[in-house]
Protein backbone atom coordinates (compact mmCIF):
# COMPACT_ATOMS: atom_id res chain seq x y z
CA UNK A 1 0.00 0.00 0.00
CA UNK A 2 1.56 3.40 -1.17
CA UNK A 3 0.16 5.68 1.82
CA UNK A 4 0.33 2.37 4.45
CA UNK A 5 2.57 4.19 7.57
CA UNK A 6 3.28 0.53 8.68
CA UNK A 7 4.44 -0.32 4.76
CA UNK A 8 6.48 2.50 4.96
CA UNK A 9 8.73 1.65 8.19
CA UNK A 10 8.85 -1.98 7.30
CA UNK A 11 10.42 -1.22 3.65
CA UNK A 12 12.88 1.50 5.41
CA UNK A 13 11.28 4.39 3.76
CA UNK A 14 10.55 5.42 7.56
CA UNK A 15 13.25 5.15 10.07
CA UNK A 16 11.83 3.67 13.44
CA UNK A 17 13.18 2.35 16.17
CA UNK A 18 13.16 -1.33 15.81
CA UNK A 19 13.59 -4.12 18.40
CA UNK A 20 13.25 -6.74 15.78
CA UNK A 21 13.06 -7.47 12.19
CA UNK A 22 12.48 -10.85 9.98
CA UNK A 23 11.36 -11.48 6.71
CA UNK A 24 7.77 -11.85 8.58
CA UNK A 25 7.99 -9.41 10.86
CA UNK A 26 8.82 -5.72 11.80
CA UNK A 27 8.93 -4.31 15.68
CA UNK A 28 9.52 -1.36 16.83
CA UNK A 29 9.21 0.86 20.01
CA UNK A 30 6.20 3.05 19.66
CA UNK A 31 6.35 7.01 19.22
CA UNK A 32 3.85 7.31 21.80
CA UNK A 33 4.25 4.94 24.27
CA UNK A 34 1.47 4.00 27.05
CA UNK A 35 3.67 2.11 29.14
CA UNK A 36 8.27 2.31 29.62
CA UNK A 37 7.97 -1.01 27.02
CA UNK A 38 5.70 -0.06 23.86
CA UNK A 39 6.54 -2.25 20.85
CA UNK A 40 4.44 -2.76 18.19
CA UNK A 41 4.58 -6.08 15.93
CA UNK A 42 3.52 -5.67 12.19
CA UNK A 43 3.89 -7.94 9.79
CA UNK A 44 6.06 -7.64 6.52
CA UNK A 45 2.87 -8.01 4.51
CA UNK A 46 0.05 -5.89 4.31
CA UNK A 47 -3.16 -7.12 5.85
CA UNK A 48 -5.74 -4.88 7.62
CA UNK A 49 -6.53 -7.50 10.14
CA UNK A 50 -5.44 -10.84 11.29
CA UNK A 51 -8.18 -12.66 9.87
CA UNK A 52 -6.62 -11.31 6.04
CA UNK A 53 -3.43 -12.78 6.70
CA UNK A 54 -2.90 -15.07 3.57
CA UNK A 55 -2.99 -18.79 6.05
CA UNK A 56 0.97 -19.47 5.55
CA UNK A 57 1.55 -16.16 6.92
CA UNK A 58 -0.99 -16.24 9.56
CA UNK A 59 1.29 -18.98 11.53
CA UNK A 60 4.43 -17.52 11.02
CA UNK A 61 2.79 -14.21 12.05
CA UNK A 62 2.18 -15.25 15.65
CA UNK A 63 5.41 -17.07 16.00
CA UNK A 64 6.82 -14.12 15.43
CA UNK A 65 4.96 -12.39 17.91
CA UNK A 66 6.26 -14.70 20.84
CA UNK A 67 9.43 -14.66 20.29
CA UNK A 68 8.98 -10.69 20.09
CA UNK A 69 7.61 -10.27 23.38
CA UNK A 70 10.01 -12.94 24.63
CA UNK A 71 12.77 -10.48 23.99
CA UNK A 72 11.25 -6.97 24.78
CA UNK A 73 8.36 -7.95 27.44
CA UNK A 74 9.73 -7.19 31.12
CA UNK A 75 9.63 -10.78 33.47
CA UNK A 76 6.60 -9.41 35.56
CA UNK A 77 4.16 -9.18 32.67
CA UNK A 78 3.03 -7.88 29.82
CA UNK A 79 -0.22 -6.98 27.94
CA UNK A 80 -0.67 -7.72 24.12
CA UNK A 81 -3.30 -6.03 22.58
CA UNK A 82 -4.40 -6.38 18.86
CA UNK A 83 -7.24 -3.67 17.84
CA UNK A 84 -9.19 -4.99 14.25
CA UNK A 85 -11.53 -2.91 12.74
CA UNK A 86 -12.57 0.93 13.27
CA UNK A 87 -15.08 0.31 16.52
CA UNK A 88 -12.17 -2.03 17.93
CA UNK A 89 -10.24 1.37 18.29
CA UNK A 90 -7.66 0.21 15.13
CA UNK A 91 -6.10 3.54 13.75
CA UNK A 92 -3.94 2.43 10.92
CA UNK A 93 -4.87 0.02 8.56
CA UNK A 94 -2.67 -2.30 8.82
CA UNK A 95 -2.45 -5.47 11.32
CA UNK A 96 -0.19 -4.78 14.22
CA UNK A 97 -0.06 -6.12 17.84
CA UNK A 98 0.95 -4.06 20.59
CA UNK A 99 3.15 -5.30 23.49
CA UNK A 100 3.17 -3.06 27.05
CA UNK A 101 5.18 -3.95 29.76
CA UNK A 102 6.98 -2.41 32.83
CA UNK A 103 4.48 -1.44 35.00
CA UNK A 104 1.58 -2.49 36.85
CA UNK A 105 -1.37 -2.04 33.70
CA UNK A 106 -4.92 -1.70 35.19
CA UNK A 107 -8.27 -2.29 33.38
CA UNK A 108 -9.46 -0.78 31.03
CA UNK A 109 -5.98 0.02 29.06
CA UNK A 110 -4.81 3.47 29.19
Amino acid sequence: MNDCIFCKIVQGDIPADEAYRSDTAVAFHDLNPQAPVHVLIVPTVHAPGIVQLPSDVAAAMLAEVATVIGLVAEPAGHRLIVNSGDHAGQSVDHLHFHILSGRQMGWPPG
